[in-house]
């Protein structure tokens, strides 16, 4: 990282570790704390509350990493009065390009790796406490494992084939950028790690309500196991992601919002849904891309993901008559992963190892549940993957998936292009500061 970003990691561990709304407790004074102090021999309310900023860390810029991937997936229109850049940097209009000095990416690596410097912190902080017992230290750190995996992997999902930083241990003294097979190889291994640290684990922190059901060690460890299958999938394991899915909280007959979020409140320092946007606005409006619906059986309730507005709205010659209406109010969850991904990842593996009566099984089960007819196409590799794919782009619709699932599949030049010079960009570069 560069001298700036560290800085502002220290600062935000010293001044912005804040608590959320659903976990409400005594963090005790940090008015004049120092990073020697959470080192050297915190304590449990100090690590706690490292961890309860970690988590409220994650939050930061995420409607910006949502609009990203989504704008350039052509899953949604970003039109800003106060900055035009959404629709020109991000969909290549005329001659523009993604700039590597643009808020699109170093607004969103840096909250990344500011929550990844909190981890790294965590992990150091509770090794060396003497007030916590070796099973709560493996919980602490497993958490902090599992967490810095998963910012590592969207950091990767911006920036593709060119890379990542992994390890970032010491700020001052980065290692150099890995591409992406071997990006994903590292996050894997950290998974692994994590998994290894909670088994057995005593965890005595709480966490917020976006954690219910998975607040224990044996919780976290299926949280873990989940996004281990999905980057078994980006990997190509097809075989270690039904393993990984198997350890996790994996249901193909479970409730698909079953799963771990992010949460948001009203309170002092909580934080509001940043992709949250109102209906029928002008201005700053996030649009459904006019493709949105294509595919989609009339009846299939998933078609509420993109509202009718009152009347078309236009900005720089792109026009929706829709708005995205996922998440409906400024406090709505937004999932981190939930179980009908956890399905489509089984459907997709599934296909992929030559099991298709399950594959069809698992389609089937995302579409019947959201009224939709059974699949009645052809039954070959080449068909379930475009259903898959289908299937994915309509359950997890601003969940930030569509642009990287294409890329792994080389479709992004199925993409709709929607203005004569538009471009479809791979990847992201890597912040001027980073290279």
């Amino acid at each position: 990282m560069n001298k700036n970003i560290s800085r502002f990691y220290t600062l935000l561990l010293l001044i912005g570790v804040v608590s959320m709304t659903s976990c409400k407790k005594d963090f005790g004074n940090l008015n004049n704390p120092t990073v020697e102090d959470f080192l050297k021999n915190a304590g449990k309310d100090q690590l706690n509350n490292l961890v309860s900023g970690t988590e409220s860390a994650m939050r930061n810029n995420l409607g910006l990493y949502l609009d990203d991937v989504s704008v350039i997936g052509r899953e949604i229109y970003r039109f800003s009065g106060a900055d035009p850049r959404y629709t020109t940097d991000l969909l290549g209009a005329s001659d523009a390009q993604l700039n590597n000095t643009g808020f699109y990416i170093v607004n969103t690596w840096s909250a990344k790796y500011r929550v990844v410097k909190n981890c790294n912190l965590l992990i150091q902080a509770a090794n060396n406490s003497t007030f916590i017992t070796e099973n709560e230290k493996k919980a602490y750190i497993g958490f902090a494992k599992t967490v810095k995996a998963y910012q590592l992997l969207l950091v990767l999902n911006l920036t593709g084939s060119n890379g990542v930083k992994i390890d970032v241990d010491d700020p001052a003294h980065p290692a150099p950028t890995v591409g992406s097979d071997e990006g994903l190889t590292a996050i894997a291994a950290l998974l692994d790690e994590a998994k290894a640290d909670l088994g057995g684990a005593e965890v005595s922190f709480p966490l917020s309500s976006g954690f219910r059901s998975f607040n224990d060690a044996a919780g976290l460890i299926k949280f873990n196991r989940a996004i281990a299958a999905r980057v078994s999938v980006y990997r190509q394991k097809w075989d270690e992601a039904l393993t990984n899915l198997s350890e996790s909280f994996f249901d193909l007959q479970g409730p698909f919002e079953l799963g771990v979020y992010h949460v948001f409140g009203t309170g002092s320092g909580d934080q509001l849904n940043s992709a949250f946007s109102l209906q029928n606005q002008a201005g700053e409006v996030r649009l459904a891309h006019p493709d949105f619906g294509t595919g989609l059986d009339a009846d299939d309730d998933r078609q509420d993901k993109a509202t009718e507005r009152n009347s078309p709205y236009t900005n720089t010659d792109l026009t929706s008559d829709k708005d995205v209406w996922v998440y409906t109010s400024s406090t709505a969850p937004v999932p981190i992963i939930r179980n009908e991904e956890l399905i489509l990842i089984y459907a997709e593996a599934k296909i992929q190892g030559g099991v298709f009566p399950d594959a069809v099984t698992a389609l089937n089960t995302i579409r019947t549940t959201h009224n939709a007819p059974v699949y009645a196409g052809a039954v070959n590799k080449e068909a379930l993957i475009t259903e898959m794919l289908n299937q994915r782009r309509y359950s997890l619709y601003f969940e930030g998936h569509r642009w990287v699932d294409l890329r792994r599949y080389d479709l992004l030049t199925s993409l709709p292009v929607d203005r004569p010079e538009d471009d479809v960009w791979t990847a992201f570069p890597l912040p001027s500061t980073e290279e």
